[in-house]
């Protein structure tokens, strides 16, 4: 069985920190990620090339590998910041990611295209998801040939308004009518039912960050609903 017909039905959790946050050091990572693996995890989407590393050193799941910038930059809707070149996908290739996640939009990217990055790792013989915000951007990268789609970016675009927030259903619902390559939910997901209806819409896997490993947004939500 391959890679991704392994994912098919799977929860994924994204544990990730950014450089500013009390887990982003090493060991706190892979405490997370171990803490995420033990409650039933069937993939990890992780940032950086040292979690990649330390990921493939503790598991057999599938690592999902991707880069950011140390700090987002406030134009974020506008630029690419996610995996944005051949470089950073080299890096992850390197590290032993068995999937690269990248910005699948039509923003600009670093002196290179997103057929470029598709090629890139198709010649590595590793797994493409592209993260996207629309579904014509969804539509663009099948047809560039990448492997898997991933509504990531749902909502931090200037092409995809917020519409709420939960996730996108409706853009995962009009993906899985217009693709045939597995369609991934991630984005905003808070509760199982949400995991549920995402499965129930076509979604392959889903990706599940925040919920889990971000534990001041998890926080926040109390205390504010408190202050209420």
């Amino acid at each position: 069985m391959g890679i991704i017909e392994t994912l098919k039905g799977k929860v994924i959790v994204s544990c990730q920190a950014m450089p500013s946050e009390p887990l982003h050091r090493a060991e706190a990572m892979a405490a997370m990620m171990k803490s995420v693996l033990n409650g039933g995890a069937g993939g990890l989407r992780v940032a950086g090339a040292r979690d990649v590393i330390n990921a493939k050193k503790m598991t057999n799941v599938p690592i999902i590998g991707l880069t950011k910038p140390e700090v987002i930059p406030p134009n974020w809707k506008e630029i690419v910041y996610i995996t944005p070149s051949l470089k950073h996908v080299n890096l992850l290739i390197r590290a032993g990611a068995d999937i690269i996640a990248f910005d699948g939009t039509s923003r600009p990217h670093e002196n290179c295209t997103v057929e470029e990055i598709i090629k890139m790792i198709k010649i590595q013989k590793r797994i493409s998801m592209a993260d996207i915000s629309t579904v014509d951007e969804g539509v663009n990268c099948e047809k560039l040939g990448a492997d898997m789609i991933s509504t990531t970016l749902a909502g931090y675009t200037q092409f995809s308004p917020l519409k709420s927030n939960g996730p996108d259903f409706e853009l995962l619902e009009e993906l899985v009518k217009n693709v045939k390559i597995p369609v991934v939910l991630e984005g905003r997901i808070w509760s199982p039912d949400e995991v549920d209806k995402a499965f129930s819409l076509g979604a392959h896997c889903v990706v599940i960050g925040s919920a889990i490993t971000r534990p001041q947004l998890i926080t926040k939500r109390f205390v504010s609903r408190k202050e209420k």
